[in-house]
């Protein structure tokens, strides 16, 4: 690898112009030509802020103050406009929407040559490689709008890749991705550096998500400075990440719990370097500790799906004969690839669209005929996409909506209020306009308008997609206290942590079909479920057969009921 430093953080400073302090204080690093970094931190860090820097976002798009120096490729980026920064760094944002500039797929993805004035011919066949490498060939004319969440994350991959950049950066690539397909994103980066010699930077706190391939450094970021700059082995040997929100490696954790004193000798940065041998005896002996935990059997049945089918064009069936009942008081994933019917369903059960074929039933009635209001007095939904249910400009006033729409005492509001603020980790930004926030800040603001309504079920679409640890714990410790109350919680998701941790059983669909209705832990070690639904085995179930523990499920289960325990206390 070239010594040549390609990017530059010198005593570097930005405040934004509607912030009283400063968003990054005294950033000190640099990054070699050819090497593949990793910026983590939770939410609000600075981590997006600092690729903003980077891009030229800011401050361009995004007014402020810089103080300290930041070269790229030699030069002062206060020197460079926006135009020529983007020639040397291609950015693929965390929120695909606003980075979409053509009507169709193909167009998106040709934007950059476009500009260019390349020749079609050669754009035609650029444009179809970018397409086919991200798995995006199948629809060139589609609108992207009208993709699902990791289609639209591979779209702007596509057209991020097919200029000839320097570098590349990543803002929470994973944001929106199926486990498989994200695993595959992860893949994808890692060979476009390995093939390309290009600079790679990943914006991402999904640590290890992004550590199924190798990276040179992590460089770990909260409020504004960095607290870590270091390979895999040696952060995960240290507590930084858990002091700062971010978690770590399932299988990091399940070693710790086993006894085992975690160092860099033990090559913990990845688990296929992790020296087994020495971490097998302690794994064995803690699995055989563990007592299994009898699950409660749910009595009274809160809603009921039979036989659903349903299209939107009354040709192709998105739901396919889907059956399955939910209790009250329980809590259950939804789960399955980008695109498998998971959002039409909730669509399905909170009156947006109406079924084709088959019947659904709150508490034993046929709720067909009612209303979307009707039915939102007793489900609320939470959108994946924030920006499609944010309809104030204060904070403050969109949490309250649904409570003053309802005609509650101004005094009741303020304290319910306050309370989500709270806990959705929103407090300090109580009087702030929604338009300062962060894509993961906005998500937070929408559970919370729907967390204060306090309804008998509650649909949640992503609910913990752009959160750091800290406050995704926060926000599913108070879904499962609304959960004990009762209330049951429908989780659609990606997040194949969230559904291991937090339900008790999960239902699986592929190509809108259900495939399975099971516990986390038998799905996880499924391997036929696996595939079919594009999820990703759990790194615990690697640990347990690389430590050769036969029963792997029960050992995910193991881990599962410990870390439930560990919560609770």
């Amino acid at each position: 690898m070239a010594e040549e430093s390609i990017i530059e953080f010198q005593n570097f400073s930005f405040q934004y112009f509607s912030q009283a302090q400063p968003t990054l204080h005294n950033i000190n690093f640099s990054v070699k030509k050819g090497e593949k970094i990793l910026i983590a931190g939770p939410s609000g860090s600075g981590k997006s802020t600092l690729g903003h820097c980077l891009n030229g976002l800011i401050p361009f798009s995004y007014k402020g103050e810089m103080t300290g120096s930041l070269k790229i490729s030699g030069q002062e980026t206060g020197d460079l406009d926006i135009f020529q920064l983007s020639k040397i760094i291609g950015t693929v944002l965390q929120d695909p929407d606003g980075q979409f500039v053509g009507l169709t797929v193909n167009e998106d993805i040709a934007f950059a040559l476009e500009n260019d004035n390349i020749p079609v011919a050669e754009m035609r066949e650029r444009v179809s490689q970018a397409a086919l490498l991200v798995d995006m060939q199948d629809f060139p004319i589609s609108s992207p709008y009208e993709l699902s969440g990791g289609q639209k994350q591979r779209t702007s991959l596509a057209g991020v890749m097919i200029d000839d950049v320097d570098i590349l950066l990543f803002d929470e690539p994973l944001a929106n991705l199926d486990p498989a397909t994200g695993k595959t994103a992860i893949e994808i980066i890692d060979d476009i550096h390995r093939t390309s010699g290009k600079t790679v930077i990943i914006i991402e706190h999904r640590l290890e998500d992004v550590l199924h391939r190798n990276v040179d450094r992590i460089i770990v970021i909260n409020e504004g400075r960095i607290v870590a700059d270091m390979d895999a082995d040696s952060l995960l040997s240290s507590q930084i990440l858990r002091q700062h929100g971010i978690r770590e490696p399932l299988y990091v954790t399940a070693l710790k719990y086993a006894g085992v004193s975690v160092s860099p000798e033990l090559l913990p940065g990845h688990i296929d370097t992790l020296k087994i041998e020495t971490v097998s005896r302690p794994l064995q002996s803690w699995h055989d500790s563990v007592k299994p935990v009898l699950q409660e059997e749910n009595q009274e049945t809160l809603l009921e799906l039979k036989g659903l089918n349903f299209s939107y064009d009354g040709i192709d069936r998105i739901i396919k004969d889907v059956s399955f009942k939910i209790a009250r008081g329980e809590l259950i994933a939804i789960i399955g690839k980008n695109g498998a019917g998971k959002s039409t369903l909730s669509r399905l059960i909170c009156g947006f669209e109406k079924e084709d074929e088959g019947k659904i039933f709150y508490l034993g009635e046929n709720i067909r005929n009612l209303t979307i209001k009707e039915r939102a007095e007793r489900i609320g939904v939470v959108m994946q996409n924030p920006n499609q249910m944010i309809s104030k400009p204060m904070i403050f006033d969109e949490i309250a909506l649904g409570l003053r729409l309802r005609n509650v005492e101004e005094v009741e509001i303020v304290r319910r209020v306050e309370k989500v603020l709270k806990v959705c980790g929103l407090s300090p930004f109580r009087k702030w306009p929604i338009s300062a926030l962060s894509f993961g800040q906005k998500k937070r603001v929408t559970i919370a308008s729907i967390l204060v309504l306090d309804p008998e079920v509650i649909i949640l679409d992503e609910p913990t997609a752009g959160q750091d640890f800290r406050h995704y714990s926060d926000i599913m410790e108070f879904v499962v206290e609304i959960n004990r109350l009762g209330v049951a919680i429908i989780l659609i998701t990606h997040d194949m942590h969230l559904m291991l941790e937090y339900t008790t059983r999960a239902v699986v669909l592929s190509e809108g079909e259900k495939i399975a209705d099971t516990r986390p832990s038998e799905i996880l070690t499924n391997q036929k479920v696996i595939k079919k639904a594009n999820l990703k085995e759990t790194s615990l179930y690697q640990l347990s057969q690389n430590a050769g523990i036969a029963d792997g499920t029960a050992f995910v289960q193991n881990f599962i009921d410990h870390e439930r325990m560990v919560r609770s206390r």
